[in-house]
């Protein structure tokens, strides 16, 4: 099987610095899928990099909405050099940068960051589930479930455990800028649904959890689907 990994950059880079203990349990995880035979593709976010780098740049100069994702970008890929760097063993030598660009690859396991201006790494997990032929996009980040709202905010918001796409875009909307906050990218889900493609939002603090899910047993997460 083929599976996409859209990993938050929360989990690689959270405020207090790069979270080696994570990136400990990721690799375990992969050479864990690897040694099942699954094809990972793995893309990371930017986290906290990327969020200093447009403050810094905002602090000195009012900066175009462009220049701030171009940041942003140039930190998932340093995230993503990071993530193949660990996993160098079984991934392939190359991080991808374009995925409107097939690469012809031998290894089972494919590490991916940002693309251009607008494209969240959501956006570009879904184009590389198409790609690739992938039809379960795995979103690991810092959270257990979907809310029917922020429950920082709103402390009684529910748990969602399955959702469609419609009812799940009716939640985020329609629209994306950086630095937006929401489960699954807008733009990606309107993909995403149009494909017909899962993604299960789970928390990549608990990769046990995820092996439960791609293992067909009981586990912890949210699952939108069509």
């Amino acid at each position: 099987m083929t599976y996409v990994l859209s990993i938050g950059g929360s989990l690689i880079v959270p405020p207090t610095g790069i979270d080696t203990v994570f990136l400990k349990s990721l690799r375990k995880f992969v050479l864990a899928r690897y040694d099942k035979g699954d094809r990972l593709i793995i893309v990371t976010g930017g986290g906290s990099v990327a969020r200093q780098y447009v403050k810094a740049s905002a602090a000195v100069e009012k900066v175009p909405e462009d220049d701030q994702d171009w940041l942003g970008i140039h930190a998932t890929r340093l995230n993503a050099h990071l993530v193949r760097t660990i996993l160098r063993d079984v991934a392939h030598p190359e991080i991808v940068t374009n995925p409107d660009k097939i690469m012809k690859v031998k290894s089972r396991v494919l590490v991916a960051g940002g693309y251009r201006p607008g494209w969240s790494t959501d956006y570009v997990a879904v184009l590389l589930a198409q790609k690739y032929k992938a039809k379960i996009v795995i979103n690991l980040s810092n959270i257990d479930y979907v809310y029917t709202a922020d429950p920082r905010v709103f402390p009684q918001a529910k748990i969602i455990k399955d959702i469609s796409w419609k009812d799940f875009r009716e939640i985020v909307g329609d629209e994306w800028r950086p630095g937006l906050n929401a489960p699954f990218d807008p733009i990606a889900s309107k993909l995403a649904q149009k494909l017909i493609l899962q993604v299960a939002v789970l928390n990549g603090n608990k990769m046990n959890n995820v092996h439960k899910f791609l293992d067909k047993q009981k586990y912890q997460g949210t699952l939108i689907h069509s």
